[in-house]
């Protein structure tokens, strides 16, 4: 039976976070409710001053698609939260890759769309038209409402982004650093359909078509950009840092620390990322079979386990000789982190 403690112990599957990264959760969870809300806002205030314009339309949708990541993220952590059963003996950790994946496909298919959508319209020659409307008794440009809308709407999500890229960052989260890139990005969407508007105002109409494809371009590239990762998460990939700029460190860290034991004579690692957590398989050639004790391994996981909280689901296999068949371009005197 759990105790008190425990069930106030937040966990992705059977790891139990340490301090920071429980804070950092429920900062993330904070911040994506608040992002939510924003967006409900900012996705209503749009469409009331929609008009004709395929700039603003574009921008409105990239608002609607902006909720995927949050609601994913919202999602992947309650459900990674279960412990391994028997018929998920790994967790539900990927839970996390195909949330990504959802929202990535949703980002390709609507920016193909969007950019088809506007480019039929700056083929066409298509002339927009932004007329009057009337508010307190005052007739006035909708456009200046469009623009007002769309400057209101620029600045949160770039605050909102860098806060959450932090977060991302501790938790290894890469739906949540998607999710926060976007929000930083969301400024240029915002400049872009207020340039297409204004353009329209000035008798370019060309520039409302620009603008649109501009926009769609950015929603297609960030599509594309998380499909690429989440794609790599779920068919094993080696693991990444939470950026995918580079490899995970800890494998290299590993393997250095398992070749240091005086027991050890070589020593080699594959990592797969789960999620939030990694599943490493290292294996260990003993310079004598006797010296591989049973409490040396144990001893050794232990140590590896204490690296990075990351390092769960964690086993180390004596071998005679590294087994080429699972670690391609390794086992003949190379590594793989050179």
């Amino acid at each position: 039976m759990s105790t008190t403690g425990e069930k106030n112990t937040a966990r992705f599957g059977h790891t139990e976070l340490p301090e920071e990264q429980q804070r950092a959760l429920r900062k993330a969870v904070k911040w994506e409710w608040i992002t939510i809300g924003f967006l409900v806002v900012s996705t209503f205030l749009v469409y009331l001053v929609l008009g004709n314009s395929q700039a603003m339309k574009a921008a409105w949708i990239e608002d609607l698609l902006s909720f995927l990541p949050p609601i994913s993220f919202l999602i992947a952590t309650r459900v990674i939260r279960r412990r391994p059963s028997e018929s998920h003996p790994y967790g539900y950790h990927r839970a996390v890759g195909v949330a990504h994946l959802v929202a990535a496909v949703a980002l390709v298919v609507m920016g193909a769309y969007l950019i088809v959508d506007s480019g039929i319209g700056l083929f066409t020659a298509e002339h927009p038209t932004i007329g009057g409307i009337t508010l307190l008794g005052s007739t006035f440009w909708l456009g200046w409402l469009m623009v007002l809308a769309m400057l209101l709407t620029a600045g949160p999500p770039v605050v909102l982004g860098i806060v959450k890229m932090k977060l991302a960052r501790t938790l290894h989260d890469k739906v949540l650093y998607a999710d926060a890139d976007m929000n930083k990005a969301d400024w240029m969407t915002a400049l872009s359909a207020a340039v297409g508007v204004l353009g329209i105002g000035v008798g370019l109409w060309w520039a409302d078509s620009v603008a649109a494809l501009l926009i769609s371009t950015s929603i297609l590239r960030d599509g594309i950009k998380n499909l690429r990762g989440a794609v790599g998460g779920l068919t094993d990939t080696r693991a990444r840092t939470y950026d995918d700029s580079e490899p995970d460190p800890v494998g290299e860290r590993i393997d250095s620390y398992l070749r240091s034991l005086g027991w050890v004579r070589e020593a080699r690692s594959r990592v797969r990322d789960e999620g939030h957590v990694f599943h490493i398989e290292s294996f260990v050639v003993p310079r004598t079979w006797p010296r591989a004790t049973l409490r040396r391994i144990e001893k050794a996981r232990d140590a590896c386990v204490e690296m990075d909280w990351k390092v769960q689901d964690m086993v180390i296999v004596p071998v005679a000789e590294l087994p080429e068949e699972f670690l391609p371009g390794v086992a003949k005197g190379g590594s793989e982190y050179r």
